[in-house]
């Protein structure tokens, strides 16, 4: 089995703060990826993650749905398991914070409590809490196991009662069993520290409203750690598409799922991308056209090693393209050092 994930550590930090000064963060609600806005106003999908506080009362707390598989989904029941675990420890009721309620409420799913305690900075020291499923892509799907990465958005309550904006992302891992698939360990992401300086790509790409990048990636993207490359070609692909990316460094396995091969997410090589104009790349109503383009287009912006819902022919080398279960619900992108 992959190595885990590292340990939640820069957001944990952050989030113990909130009685503290916040900085601008996140929107507080989903936003399109051509929305007009900047990257610093409040409905920028590339503003910081860490915390931010909303304009909104305590009494207008958001109370986002639970996340449902969609169509086309493969083994729709083990995304949907995944999900249900970091939703019951991510989001909790006025006073439901802490290890302990989190337990009972992972406890009432007939999952392991003690899955709770690896909850990260999802289990910050909050009153309320709330999250919402940006989407639940795998990072790897076998027989008997899988890796679910579980991109989301949480809301703290501050300390007065307004809503603080943060998120992450979280590799799930699930093994089979009847009647469900068992969740057996959540390895949340950790982004790491905010660099003092970025590249001009990296500043680009924050700035780039067609390039919908949900918290975990932000914050990837602010240390510093993702290859000017990658970077680069995200540039390029927002000169014809609007799209949403699920995963850039943090909350992706370490070694490509069911192999000793280190994957080239964790070293800011690559990026996942979920939906292109606006169209889930999994939705069988989507155009295969639209997926096979873009993942063409990502190739020829520099992408070595481009994965999707079908199989391409043609490219620069013999295995420029590539496809499997686990790539039929994003396109992935990976670049050399």
């Amino acid at each position: 089995m992959p190595a885990p994930s590292l340990p939640p550590g820069r957001r944990t930090l952050l989030l113990a703060g909130l009685g503290s000064a916040l900085a601008a963060c996140s929107s507080g609600h989903p936003s399109t990826p051509t929305s007009p806005s900047g990257p610093n106003s409040p409905n920028s999908p590339n503003s910081s993650p860490s915390t931010s506080t909303s304009t909104s009362t305590s009494s207008a707390f958001p109370a986002p749905a639970a996340w449902q598989p969609g169509p086309g989904e493969l083994q729709p029941d083990v995304k949907l398991r995944a999900v249900q675990v970091v939703e019951a420890i991510g989001g909790w009721p006025p006073g439901g914070q802490g290890v302990a309620a989190a337990r009972q409420r992972v406890a009432a799913l007939g999952a392991d409590p003690g899955l709770a305690d690896q909850g990260g900075a999802l289990l910050a020291d909050a009153p309320q809490a709330a999250l919402e499923v940006v989407y639940a892509q795998y990072g790897g799907l076998l027989t008997d196991s899988a890796s679910v990465l579980v991109v989301c958005r949480q809301w703290l309550a501050g300390p007065d009662g307004a809503p603080v904006s943060t998120g992450s992302t979280v590799d799930v891992r699930l093994s089979s069993a009847a009647p469900r698939w068992e969740v057996t360990a959540l390895h949340p992401a950790d982004p790491g520290s905010a660099a003092a300086a970025l590249s001009d790509p990296a500043t680009r790409v924050l700035a780039q409203p067609r390039i919908a990048l949900p918290p975990a990636a932000v914050a990837d993207v602010r240390s510093g750690q993702v290859h000017d490359a990658a970077l680069a070609a995200m540039l390029a692909l927002a000169g014809t598409y609007a799209f949403e990316v699920s995963v850039v460094r943090s909350g992706h396995p370490l070694l490509v799922f069911g192999t000793d091969r280190p994957s080239d997410h964790p070293q800011g090589r690559a990026f996942d991308t979920w939906r292109i104009d606006g169209r889930a790349v999994v939705d069988p109503a989507t155009p295969a056209d639209l997926v096979d383009s873009f993942m063409r287009a990502a190739a020829a912006a520099g992408s070595y090693n481009v994965g999707g819902p079908r199989l391409l022919s043609g490219g620069a080398t013999a295995n420029q393209f590539f496809s499997d279960a686990t790539h039929h619900d994003h396109v992935h992108a990976g670049f050399r050092g």
